[in-house]
């Protein structure tokens, strides 16, 4: 979306009504793809900040209740449909508490990430965060030293996670897996 395009959609009187309607009914309904997908827009147009931080709550509420859910059936989550939704959700708000220096949030956060979500690619990147926030290493320095931020995903479902890296993540998980075991022993209960 070019500054003309952005400008004419922050100021068509329909589609702000049109949008504010779906962010009703999102809410309402709990959908959480209708909700992101409100969030998205909110977001690249720079709009209200009250009606995001709503949004963003909203979204959360209902990933956690869904999340405790199949977690309770003990179902592993895809990265499709919802799911892909509640998984972005706590992995966003990971990051949000990792970007706080919250590593212990963050932590558990990842952590159970890494139990409920069944993805070959997401999986690696989790654990990888998971000792990264175990080392004290802040996401500034993390993102500085390892993730390559040149080098794009060839599946669009991945551009909502850091899964590029400077290094080789299997290698770097291999060295570091008693680190990791820790954690998982350490976080174990978080699943009981």
């Amino acid at each position: 979306m070019d500054k003309n395009e952005l400008h004419e959609a922050r100021t068509n009187p329909d589609f702000l009504k049109y949008l504010e309607q779906t962010r009703k009914d999102a809410i309402d309904l709990k959908n959480i793809s209708a909700m992101y997908e409100v969030l998205d827009s909110y977001l690249i147009m720079d709009l209200q900040e009250d009606k995001i931080n709503e949004l963003y709550e909203n979204i959360l509420k209902v990933s956690f209740e869904n999340i405790e859910k199949l977690v309770g059936e003990n179902k592993k989550l895809q990265l499709k449909e919802d799911e892909l939704y509640y998984v972005r959700s706590f992995y966003e708000h990971s990051i949000e508490k990792w970007s706080y220096d919250n590593f212990d949030g963050a932590k558990e956060l990842l952590f159970i990430l890494t139990q409920i979500v069944d993805d070959e690619v997401l999986l690696p990147s989790l654990n990888m965060h998971l000792i990264m926030c175990s080392l004290n290493i802040g996401l500034d320095e993390f993102y500085d030293k390892y993730v390559d931020i040149n080098k794009t995903n060839e599946n669009e479902i991945y551009g909502y996670f850091i899964t590029n890296y400077k290094i080789d993540v299997e290698k770097y998980l291999e060295e570091k897996k008693e680190v990791l075991n820790q954690e998982y022993k350490n976080l174990k209960h978080l699943m009981d």
